[in-house]
């Protein structure tokens, strides 16, 4: 088994050609066809705190190919059947997707959508899962494309990028928000961004508590001070879905967009996301993305770049989405 491996809190991971099988642990046997990296991931190769146990496969996504579902209870699943697998406790407290086997728990574990290839879910990932869960939540929560502009912060990013394309599809019209505009402008607009702000607008300082009305609805996967003065920004009655905090995890505001203005902030938590929500957004994912879209903001690497990857990814070097190829 050749894997990404994190032996010991503190210690450098490193690749390992003929790593033990003996560590996984799960009902369910698994060849990984393909994974891809998350901005989690880099912090978890990074030593910030994500890795829960050691040692540890690191990898919050997998799409693989059953070989054994024998020991589960679950009857769902057997050899030969193509699956995907987000969050879950992957690469954090479970050994994730970076290794060319796995073994997991059914209960996350959903089948591969029919038209939707491997490589494709896995650009997908849990980057496009949140994001599909944050479109999900803003339009179960009333939103449409009339109630007005839609802001998508963090846009260059994974989940930033496939909410952009997600929210545009859709019909509504999206505001993108980066903090590098004159690079990644041509590519949001291309996503299908109305709009590109520089997040230089949101992200300096806090604002009053209460701002102009800009927004209708955002997604928003920066945090800190950026979510603060989005929420001040949001319309009355309009939905924040939070799914990141890329700028820190604080959050400096005050009641006010809540009581005064009926703002509803929604958390988007794809870890410990429900089996029937993650089927459904996956059914989504593979009606709705595009594929020429998805594969225009894709890049694949091979396992033996993950490490490298993973610093560029924390630096904000990366764009898009990134497929591992756990073979190469």
């Amino acid at each position: 088994m050749r894997a990404v491996l994190i032996e010991d809190e503190g210690a450098a991971p490193r690749l390992v050609e003929d790593a033990d099988e003996s560590l996984l642990e799960g009902e369910i046997a698994l060849d990984v066809l393909v994974s891809s990296l998350n901005y989690k991931d880099g912090m978890a190769i990074a030593g910030k705190g994500i890795a829960r146990t050691h040692p540890l496969i690191p990898g919050i996504d997998l799409v693989g190919r059953v070989t054994d579902a024998a020991g589960a209870a679950d009857d769902r699943f057997s050899a030969g059947d193509l699956v995907i697998l987000n969050g879950d406790g992957l690469g954090e407290s479970r050994h994730g997707g970076f290794a060319t086997r796995a073994r997991v728990r059914p209960d996350a574990l959903v089948r591969l959508p029919a038209g939707l290839s491997p490589e494709r879910a896995a650009a997908i990932g849990t980057a496009g899962f949140t994001a599909m869960l944050a479109v999900l939540r803003l339009e179960d929560a009333g939103l449409t494309p009339e109630d007005g502009d839609v802001l998508v912060t963090g846009a260059s990013g994974g989940a930033g990028s496939i909410a952009v394309a997600l929210l545009a599809g859709r019909g509504h019209r999206v505001l993108a928000s980066t903090g590098r505009v004159e690079e990644n402008g041509e590519y949001l607009r291309e996503l299908g961004a109305a709009e590109v702000l520089d997040r230089r607008e949101l992200s300096e300082e806090p604002g009053r508590p209460l701002q102009s009305q800009r927004f209708a609805a955002a997604i928003d996967a920066v945090g800190s001070t950026t979510l603060a003065n989005v929420l001040a920004q949001t319309a009355w009655g309009g939905t924040v879905a939070a799914c990141g905090m890329a700028q820190g995890p604080d959050l400096p505001t005050t009641v006010l967009p809540f009581i005064l203005r009926g703002v509803t902030l929604a958390g988007i938590n794809s870890v410990q996301c429900p089996l029937p929500l993650r089927e459904r957004a996956w059914e989504a994912l593979a009606r709705e993305l595009d594929p020429e879209l998805l594969d225009s903001m894709t890049t694949s690497i091979g396992l033996s770049e993950v490490l490298d990857h993973a610093e560029r990814i924390l630096a904000g070097q990366v764009r898009g989405r990134t497929v591992v190829e756990v073979t190469q």
